[in-house]
């Protein structure tokens, strides 16, 4: 299962407090109704727009420019730190594009719904990792088959 990184929990976490305030969604309620993909639009909006935000800090650093550490064994440690750093905002990069393909399937109604078995992927996972398109189930057999293909 692709994993999603410590700064992006936190940031989904931040957006899901600032959302249970008002309403959290639960399995009392009919599964996906219009209450529920509004929850999931606003949220899926709110870390999109976290990651664009932090995003934005470290493009404002790199353009702040070079670092011009005078101890090689700090300037090594800096350019890890930001080797480090490029690759979590190219994650959340991608991170985004699973976002904005929630968004669309919000749209198109079928935010929710398995895209393999079609079944309800479950309020509990949506919440857990709103950007799911398989049930759990789905997606362990999904791994397996990709483990299986790659030992070949």
């Amino acid at each position: 299962m692709a994993s999603i990184s410590g700064d992006d929990i936190d940031i989904l976490a931040k957006a899901k407090r600032a959302l249970d305030r008002d309403y959290a969604p639960g399995d009392h309620e009919e599964y996906m109704s219009p209450q529920q993909l509004n929850y999931f639009r606003v949220l899926l909006l709110e870390w999109k727009r976290s990651i664009l935000s932090a995003s934005e800090n470290t493009l404002q650093s790199l353009q702040d420019g070079p670092m011009r550490e005078a101890d090689l064994t700090d300037r090594a440690s800096s350019e890890t730190d930001w080797g480090i750093e490029l690759r979590t905002r190219d994650r959340q990069r991608k991170l985004i594009a699973k976002i904005d393909s929630a968004m669309r399937r919000i749209d198109e109604g079928d935010y929710g719904w398995c895209e393999v078995t079609g079944e309800p992927i479950g309020i509990n996972r949506l919440i857990a990792r709103p950007i799911a398109t398989m049930t759990v189930e789905a997606q362990q057999a999904h791994e397996r088959r990709e483990k299986i293909s790659r030992d070949d």
